[in-house]
């Protein structure tokens, strides 16, 4: 039996706005242009190496993939696991409201989809994904050969986002804090619980349960609902969704 979520469409909605896209982060460094067909090359000697091209997709390309796949599977990436850890100020926050981005920090594991890409498509899908998620010269060290764990046997997998550094990367944040950022976050796309929505709704969808992320998901539906004007640093916000933890995690 599905679980039925607390976060809704309604709440989601909610929190939209218009929004400036202001990039980034301004302390960021952005990526020359002629250093995208280099980094590109490299990615495609590396998947001609390792055979078959994958694709680990553990949030919004699970429900949103960039790009034309052949097969998916179940994977596991052991030793990492999901983490609002990056600090958004486009995107799905501003710079007068961050929001937060997901990535993969080391420890636990992550259930997530593996696809695979047809050998026809892999220069157009690696040039495409480059393009789509590396703008600045700090992403560069976080795109990864994963391996993973199927049902199938072992793969690796290209992935995006494991382990970034640099301006605007903070870890271990408590869940308290992030609902309180994700709650109020808008930026041009879109806002922030509505990153955490669709992303929670597919895993569930796939039969993919993440603790972390459901318990944020209660804690960011308890905030939408209780929050009043969006002061960042609010004493009573987190001391709302810190007591909620423990009556819902």
């Amino acid at each position: 039996m599905k679980r039925r979520m607390t976060l809704s469409v309604d709440m989601v909605e909610s929190c939209r706005r218009p929004e400036v896209d202001e990039g980034r982060h301004p302390d960021l460094t952005p990526m020359p242009n002629e250093l995208y067909q280099p980094l590109i090359d490299r990615l495609l000697n590396e998947s001609l190496d390792i055979g078959s091209l994958w694709v680990f997709a553990y949030g919004s390309l699970i429900w949103n993939p960039t790009f034309p796949w052949i097969e998916a599977r179940r994977a596991t990436a052991v030793g990492w696991h999901r983490s609002f850890c990056i600090e958004m100020q486009n995107w799905r926050g501003s710079r007068s409201q961050p929001g937060l981005m997901m990535a993969l920090d080391r420890g636990g594991r992550c259930n997530g989809i593996a696809f695979r890409i047809a050998d026809e498509n892999r220069e157009g899908v690696v040039g495409n994904l480059v393009d789509a998620e590396i703008g600045y010269n700090e992403d560069v060290s976080s795109i990864r050969w994963l391996p993973l764990q199927t049902a199938d046997g072992p793969i690796r997998a290209l992935t995006f986002y494991a382990g970034p550094v640099g301006p605007g990367v903070t870890r271990k944040l408590p869940l308290s804090d992030v609902a309180w950022r994700l709650a109020r976050a808008c930026g041009h796309v879109g806002p922030g619980a509505e990153y955490l929505y669709n992303t929670v709704v597919e895993l569930e969808e796939r039969g993919i349960q993440d603790r972390n992320l459901w318990t944020l998901q209660r804690l960011v539906a308890l905030e939408i609902t209780f929050k009043s004007e969006p002061v960042k640093g609010s004493d009573q916000a987190a001391s709302l969704t810190g007591k909620a933890i423990g009556d819902l995690a």
